[in-house]
């Protein structure tokens, strides 16, 4: 490394930077708007600047799904533009195609009933059906494949990393009660 050729670091503007990656902004119903563009996605229009595409992530995805929305740039950095408080701020169109996205973001299928499990060769088979259909999935006995979230709520993480939730185990028949005993 040459020493002599590198060049002198600007203080001020590290400070600038520093502030403003700390700096939350709060995006509302007056001073952002949200269109979709042809491809699907979202753009945004946020304190006179005109961002083509941004993505949504949910800070707190479990607990607070449409609180506390972070909304960033579409690049490889993400820098995150704003902070949605509350979805429930917004005008019920704008409110509609931001829950699109996230859920594109966040495909999670909620287990309704349980036709099946099978345990062969340390491996789980389930059929269920789900809020978007019948399907079946497989997953690795042992480790941290079933998450207990608290009351009578599941997470199921299969095979592919593909997450099922199970709303409320106390809500199911007692047969599929009891075809899920030994894997939760």
């Amino acid at each position: 490394m040459d020493w002599n050729n590198i060049e002198e670091i600007d203080e001020e503007q590290l400070l600038k930077e520093s502030e403003e990656l700390q700096t939350i902004r709060y995006l509302t119903k007056d001073n952002a708007s949200f269109t979709p563009t042809p491809g699907g996605f979202l753009s945004l229009d946020y304190q006179d600047k005109h961002y083509d595409r941004v993505f949504i992530y949910r800070t707190f995805p479990d607990s607070e799904p449409e609180r506390f929305l972070s909304v960033r740039e579409a690049d490889e950095k993400a820098k995150e533009i704003g902070l949605i408080e509350d979805l429930k701020q917004f005008e019920p169109e704008q409110m509609q195609m931001i829950r699109e996205q996230l859920d594109m973001r966040y495909y999670t299928p909620v287990i309704q009933k349980v036709l099946e499990v099978k345990d062969e060769y340390g491996y789980a088979y389930f059929q269920v059906e789900t809020n978007y259909g019948r399907c079946r999935f497989a997953v690795q006995m042992g480790g941290s494949n079933v998450l207990h979230m608290g009351g009578w709520r599941y997470q199921i993480t299969d095979l592919d990393g593909n997450r099922y939730i199970l709303e409320d185990l106390s809500k199911l028949s007692a047969s599929e009660q009891k075809k899920l005993d030994l894997y939760l």
